[in-house]
């Protein structure tokens, strides 16, 4: 393959810094400062880009087993195989577990990469490593120290969409964050809970729908907490008075009309709204959790949103285990309980959504995206004394990722591990092949540099290539 240039850009000047090109919302989640208000409205220089490709990563956090969902051994011994047994799918040769009999009728419509890997076996050091490309220095950052998928896209593309966030998420990931592009390319969030990057592997899921005891209220929860920005938008008069006169005022004044426009924009109204969703679509997604977060982020990208990011949490039952993520050790949950809880809400959830992007025609410029920071032990666990009860550890070596949609090459699989899912045995592939796939339906160039808070420049990606089987 080709690599695209990788010449740098070099330092800018600083009226080039202070002008706007866009405006990601992330920051007005949490407020604004003199000195973040000014790092909102900077655009570094880059590549105009044109494009109307979106991402929906429904990321399970804490790690997904691969051997309970589309990587199954059942010929390995019982310590390594499980309870459940594969099931064949639409696609010859292609089986999935017996959990997902949905998915398994349309599995033309979604390819498996069985055989990416990475090096980092910890929650928050494994999700900065799978989403930024790059190896953290510390053991267990709460925020990223390279800048996630989500944010490099908002970056890239910030000048294509004038009235509507471009990254939006539920809630901040445990690892995750814009790094040194600044908080103004964080994913803009309504209902955000820090302790959902603290670390902690049990609160309640952060629904971005504005879902409450069981009732829709994005128009009272969503679309009110976007307009609440607005109020922020004041703070600006505090300062303005103190800037000088050589670009920042005029800058200044783009972005808070860009602010406007968002804050207020029909498009993003109409975007959070799920009540305009027909009651037949809100019972084919499921009036639960997931559903409804697939269903707002398929509405989201169809409104303009170009990186919609959803974090899979879901509430076990007390018997089943303590956790509302995927890091099913002994010690938290009984894993096989906890897929029988899960898999019946995800198929329903996921294919709904998957229909829902084919029917629309969507499916070409929409990709689907479902996977975690890493997979799980092979061999099954059961550390709890108590309970004696049966999970699996951290595994970095092997994982699967389910892909729907983008325009790319679907049923298929991609990849082998081995006899016991250990490790990759074909095709085995850096997980910065994944990222590379994306960027490069977005037509981002992975050799772009930016700056980080030192003045070095960091491209976006030192390696992976695009999945050739995928393009």
């Amino acid at each position: 393959m080709t690599r695209h240039s990788t010449r740098c850009f070099g330092p800018i000047d600083r009226r080039s810094f202070l002008k706007i090109g866009g405006l990601s919302l992330g920051a007005l989640s949490s407020g604004l400062s003199p000195d973040l208000a000014g790092l909102l409205a900077a655009e570094a220089a880059g590549e105009a880009l044109d494009n109307d490709f979106s991402v929906i990563l429904f990321w399970a956090n804490g790690g997904p087993s691969h051997l309970e969902t589309f990587d199954m051994k059942p010929k390995a011994p019982s310590e390594y195989r499980g309870e459940f047994q594969p099931i064949p799918t639409n696609v010859p040769g292609l089986d999935i577990c017996e959990l997902l009999p949905n998915l398994a009728g349309m599995a033309d419509k979604f390819s498996i990469v069985r055989s990416l890997f990475h090096n980092r076996n910890e929650h928050s050091g494994g999700t900065c490593r799978f989403l930024s490309g790059y190896t953290p220095k510390a053991a267990n950052p709460a925020d990223a120290e390279y800048p996630e998928l989500g944010s490099v896209v908002a970056k890239q593309l910030e000048d294509q969409v004038e009235d509507m966030p471009l990254f939006v998420a539920n809630t901040k990931f445990y690892g995750g964050g814009p790094a040194y592009l600044g908080a103004a390319y964080s994913a803009f969030m309504p209902n955000s809970k820090s302790i959902t990057s603290s670390g902690a592997n049990r609160y309640d899921p952060v629904p971005l729908f504005g879902a409450k005891d069981g009732q829709l209220s994005a128009r009272d929860s969503a679309l009110a907490s976007l307009r609440k920005r607005n109020s922020l938008l004041s703070e600006f008069d505090v300062f303005r008075r103190e800037l000088d006169r050589t670009g920042s005022m005029d800058a200044l004044d783009k972005f808070r009309r860009r602010a406007v426009a968002m804050l207020t924009s029909s498009r993003t109204a109409r975007a959070f709204d799920l009540t305009k969703e027909p009651e037949s679509v809100q019972r084919r997604y499921g009036k639960t959790h997931w559903g409804r977060s697939l269903l707002l982020s398929r509405r989201l990208v169809e409104h303009g949103a170009r990186f919609v990011q959803m974090q899979a949490t879901f509430r076990l039952k007390k018997e089943t285990g303590r956790t509302s993520n995927w890091d099913d050790h002994s010690v938290n949950a009984d894993i096989f309980k906890a897929y029988r809880e899960r898999m019946p809400v995800f198929d329903q959830a996921v294919p709904a959504l998957i229909n829902d992007l084919y029917e629309r025609g969507m499916n070409e410029k929409v990709l689907f995206i479902f996977c975690g920071e890493f997979g799980r032990t092979p061999k099954i666990r059961n550390q709890d004394k108590a309970t004696k009860r049966p999970g699996r550890d951290h595994w970095a070596r092997s994982m699967s990722i389910f892909l729907s949609g983008g325009g790319l090459k679907m049923g298929q699989v991609i990849g082998a591990t081995n006899a016991r899912g250990e490790d990759p045995v074909s095709r085995v592939m850096n997980s910065n092949c994944l990222l590379s796939t994306v960027y490069n339906r977005f037509g981002v160039n992975t050799d772009h540099h930016f700056y980080d808070n030192t003045g070095r420049p960091v491209p976006i990606l030192t390696d992976g290539e695009p999945i050739r089987e995928l393009l």
